[in-house]
């Protein structure tokens, strides 16, 4: 049985349309061996049954389904016990994956010894990039955004270690799983890919932007 290399985590919610085409852009452009975990959180517009009726060939699909929407936090960590891959990427179901994309960040991953977290360049359908950068917030950081009118750093051109990015393109590696754990169920939704980067990095490993 072939080894699988990357579990392409996707919590849904009353997404079906978007879903569906994640999927298949999914198939479509990655030639690593995956398999699809989809979490869903009690949608009502029929993605669970939409997604059964999928007919493709040579890829793995698993399905979670929650009785009520247990939030962001909490979907991924179940598909995270189920994931039999090496590598865990978290993708948002309205992200459709570009031709070689998940290859380059785990690729990265595997050449990168302090890797913890792989955050991808996301691109509205307009074609202007998404600000997925974040850093770690403080009472300076506050002051400088709220009341000196400071910007947020400007998205990295080129590959660079920051403080967290976003959840939606989030590349989880095997010692992060290892040492970091499982995400803070704390956090209905959003602050919990902040919260993990933080914590990758008290762990001594790393938060990559790779765009």
């Amino acid at each position: 049985m072939k080894k699988i290399i990357v579990s392409i985590i996707i919590p849904s919610f009353n997404t079906k349309e978007v879903t569906l085409r994640c999927i298949k852009t999914i198939v479509e452009n990655t030639e690593i061996s995956y398999e699809v975990i989809l979490v869903d959180n009690a949608s009502t517009d029929g993605t669970v049954e939409a997604v059964k009726l999928l007919k493709i060939e040579n890829c793995k699909l698993k399905i979670f389904c929650n009785s009520k929407n247990m939030g962001f936090a909490r979907a991924v960590n179940q598909g995270i016990k189920i994931a039999k891959g090496e590598y865990v990427l978290l993708l948002n179901s309205d992200v459709f994956v570009k031709k070689g994309s998940i290859e380059k960040m785990v690729e990265f991953a595997q050449k990168t010894s302090d890797c913890g977290v792989v955050g991808g360049k996301l691109v509205f359908a307009n074609g202007e990039t998404q600000h997925s950068v974040m850093v770690f917030p403080t009472i300076c950081q506050t002051i400088r955004k709220y009341w000196l009118g400071k910007k947020d750093p400007a998205i990295p051109r080129e590959v660079a270690v920051v403080d967290a990015v976003v959840g939606a393109a989030f590349l989880v590696t095997p010692k992060a799983k290892d040492i970091v754990g499982l995400m803070d169920e704390r956090y209905f939704m959003y602050f919990e890919d902040l919260d993990y980067c933080r914590r990758v990095k008290r762990a001594g490993l790393a938060t990559y932007y790779l765009p």
